[in-house]
């Protein structure tokens, strides 16, 4: 752990995720649906530690205290895909501004900030003019929450978890996620960073029964969504992909909706992200009852 403090702040800097959690669980559990980025991947870091799945040294996690030792904000560096943007929380103001100081005279390398405005714009900003650049946006998201469940209308066909046999299409379908994702915002494939498992850890995924298939009625796969375990009472929905051969016909809708129902069934609450760029997800997720938290950005620092 390292320390900077500031006049009224502190920042402190942990490459452990369980003292980080340690420190920072009470705060990140007084807002989970907020936090859920944070919670999901620091749990995972720690689900991948304990199965001897080394860690990139890169990692670290934030706690930002007050002068009375509570803690006001909080983030991370631990995105497992390229240009491996830290994620922040809500903060004091000052704190993004801090951080971005903090990281730049540690000399690393920040080329993307992802997370909760303004936090996000603050601290991309001045790594902007500490380094020289421009930061621009690669995506505006919003974060929804499921209230009641508004079933949609009925298709045929169900709802099957993938399997270790359906690992390659699983593959294929993710990927085809990340590309489709930037084309129906209007974006260049592969414009905005997204997570794209590597084999082991969507082999993980897959054994941990969080993937799930829609069938047609003639047993053909013609959806894919996913949602994360819970973390601190929270379930994140997500993927959430239909090939575009079966698109328009209701496999989404009913797909999200019934895994939203299990995720409450089990006592948690869903939550999912949407592309404020992409109004197709939006509407259809209103439509099921979820209603918007906050919205975050993910902004790239162009040199």
């Amino acid at each position: 752990m390292s320390t900077i403090p500031m006049a009224g702040l502190r920042l402190r800097f942990f490459t452990d995720p369980g003292e980080f959690l340690a420190v920072a669980g009470d705060h990140l559990a007084a807002d989970p649906v907020v936090s859920t980025v944070v919670t999901t991947a620091t749990h995972r870091v720690l689900s991948q530690r304990s199965a001897g799945i080394a860690q990139s040294d890169r990692n670290w996690w934030l706690v930002v205290s007050d002068r009375s030792g509570a803690v006001v904000g909080a983030g991370m560096r631990s995105a497992p895909f390229t240009p491996y943007p830290p994620f922040l929380l809500p903060m004091p103001d000052e704190a993004a501004v801090a951080l971005a100081r903090a990281l730049h005279e540690r000399g690393e390398e920040v080329f993307a900030v992802n997370g909760a405005l303004p936090a996000v714009e603050l601290c991309a900003g001045e790594l902007a003019r500490l380094g020289g650049g421009r930061v621009e946006v690669s995506q505006h998201t919003r974060l929804f929450e499921l209230g009641e469940l508004v079933p949609p209308a009925p298709v045929p066909g169900g709802l099957v978890a993938a399997t270790e046999d359906d690992l390659d299409l699983v593959t294929e379908w993710f990927a085809a996620f990340v590309g489709d994702a930037d084309e129906q915002a209007g974006r260049p494939r592969g414009a905005s960073a997204h997570e794209m498992p590597d084999r082991g850890e969507m082999l993980h995924r897959v054994r941990s029964g969080r993937l799930w298939f829609w069938v047609d009625a003639t047993g053909q796969r013609v959806h894919l969504t996913g949602a994360n375990p819970p973390s601190f009472g929270v379930a994140r929905v997500g993927p959430v992909y239909t090939p575009p051969a079966h698109r328009g016909r209701g496999w989404a809708s009913n797909t999200v909706a019934e895994v939203s129902r299990r995720i409450q069934a089990e006592g948690a609450r869903a939550c999912l992200f949407t592309d404020q760029a992409n109004p197709t997800s939006n509407k259809i997720y209103t439509a099921l009852g979820y209603r918007p938290v906050v919205d975050m950005a993910n902004l790239v620092i162009v040199h």
